[in-house]
Parts: structure tokens; sequence; C-alpha cells
């Protein structure tokens, strides 16, 4: 009777020890007498207690206390989880192509797509990914200046999505993003930024400065051009207008002198003799000169009283 009774607690043992419940997103590696047999997925599921094994992974991860101080966390864990997973990278020394010694803080973004290459085709998995985050983050910088590495980091995360999930893939592993948090150049070199960042701000006002005032002074020198135009068009239309004028009174004293029998010309000539003699005699107040060709005036005078005769 005692011995059905260890049976029964033995049998009982061994049916526990033989199911095997995987949680939604994690995968399970078993090995039977220390051989790959097969990938338990999530759900219920029953091994032989005595020949299969779940293969444990110790996963060694770099960490970084409050006062900067790295250390390494080892965790082991029998189930794999098939979710994106965040990876905090500890600040890292790197170079510039130009000599500047920089610190850089990455976060990278992967998953595990094939459970069996991430155990057995690599021996840490977070560490090497880690490890070659690093040289490849220290290849890429190294050939960029410290102003290109400060304003290009969506191309280098893009650059160093794509190195890293090329050699990531034979450990079956698709890093999907890399992010670099901060990169931080030395104080010396930060200082220099910001005065060169000034003198660059106050160069672009004083441009900004000068073009308004040249595009101001263009302005004004085109307002005055057009202004200048619009009152010599205004004279001109005024002389053409009285030449138009001018040149009808013309015809109309023409028309009238040829009626009397006497010469147009000599009627015109007579006309401006008589209003020089006019100026003459307005512009002196006491002595009044006469002219030579004073008898001219005098044959006009007359050619005027024989036009009113006649008329």
């Amino acid at each position: 009777m005692v011995i059905l009774i260890i049976l029964a607690v033995f049998v009982i043992i061994l049916i526990l020890k033989g199911l095997v419940i995987v949680k939604q997103a994690q995968v399970m590696i078993i090995e039977r007498l220390g051989k790959y047999n097969r990938t338990l997925e999530s759900g219920l599921h029953i091994i032989w207690p005595v020949f299969d094994r779940t293969r444990t992974i110790d996963w060694r991860f770099t960490r970084t206390d409050l006062k900067g101080n790295k250390y390494i966390q080892i965790k082991s864990q029998s189930r794999i989880d098939l979710r994106e997973t965040v990876y905090d990278f500890p600040r890292q020394n790197v170079i510039t192509a130009d000599n500047v010694s920089i610190e850089i803080d990455a976060l990278l973004y992967f998953q595990v797509t094939d459970p069996v290459k991430a155990v057995y085709e690599i021996t840490n998995l977070p560490q090497a990914i880690e490890k070659l985050t690093q040289t490849t983050l220290r290849n890429i910088i190294g050939e960029l200046e410290l102003d290109k590495t400060l304003t290009s980091r969506d191309t280098i995360n893009s650059k160093l999505r794509d190195i890293l999930d090329e050699a990531t893939d034979k450990w079956g592993v698709k890093v999907n993003r890399v992010e670099l948090q901060d990169i931080n150049p030395p104080h010396e070199i930060k200082i220099a930024m910001e005065k060169q960042m000034r003198a660059e701000r106050d160069r672009r006002a004083k441009i900004l400065e000068a073009e308004g005032d040249k595009r101001s002074q263009i302005l004004i020198a085109e307002g005055d051009r057009e202004a200048k135009i619009k009152r010599a068009q205004g004279e001109a239309q005024s002389k053409i207008l009285i030449a138009e004028a001018e040149a009808k009174a013309i015809k109309e004293v023409s028309k009238a002198v040829e009626s009397t029998g006497t010469d147009p010309a000599q009627y015109l000539l007579t006309v401006k003799y008589i209003n020089a003699f006019k100026n003459i005699v307005q512009n002196n107040d006491k002595t009044v000169v006469v002219p030579y060709e004073a008898s001219a005036i005098l044959g006009s005078v007359k050619t005027l009283e024989q036009i009113f005769k006649t008329k």
C-alpha cells in the first residue's frame, strides 16, 4: 500500500514536472539529452522531465549606477521574450574626424525573430549587440566632423541601424531602430560653439539690417525716379498742349492776316518785336535803352496799323 502511494506521488510529480505553460510572446528551447529538440511556443505543453530540459540562457548586461560606475548584471532565464526590447547603452567616448572627443548615449530597439539562432549562434546576445553597436558607432562618428555629428543624428541613426540589422541577422535578431539620446562635447568646445552661435546670429542680424536699408533706399530711389518721370511727362504734355494751342492760334491769325493781304510772317514778327520791347520797358524802371533795330519796331507798328485799318 505504501509502495502504491509512493508510486502515485512520483507519477504526480512527473506529470507536474512534465507540464509546461508558456506565456504569450514567449518561447522555450527544449533539449533532449543535451541536444536541441524543439521550440515551445505560447500555450500548454508536455515534456519528459527526465529526458527533456529547458535551455537556461545567461545574458549579461552592462549597467551604470547613479555615480556613473559601470557594473555587469547577469540575468538567467529559461524563456525568450519575442517582444521588442529596449537596450540603454552606457555612455561611451568616441572621437570625431577633427579629433574631438565626445560622449554619446544611445538607445537600441531590437527584437528576437529566431530563438534558436539567438541561443546557439551567439554566446551572449545583449553583450554582443552592445559591443557591435559601440564599434560601429565609433567607425561612423570617426568619419564625421563635430559640426556634422551634431546636425546629422537622423543620418547616423539610419546608417547605424542598417549596419546592425545586417550584422545581427545571423543571430536571429532584427534591429528596428537606433536613437542617439545625447551627444556631449567637451566643456571648452561648448563655450566655443556658443560664442560662434552668438557671432553668427549677430552677423545675420547685421545682414538683415543692411538688406533692409538697401531695400529702403532702392524703394526711395524708385519713388523719386517715378516722380521725376511723372513730372517730366506732365511738363512734356503741357508743352505739347501749349504748342498745339499756339499752332492753332497762329493758324487762325494767319487766316485773318491773309484776308487783309498782309504777309502773315511779317505780322508774327511784328508781334514778337512788340513783346520784346514791352519786356525791355518793364525791366527798366528809369532808363529805357532803345536798340539799334528800333526802326524795325516802328515798321512793325505801321504794319499793325495797316492791318487794323483794313479790318
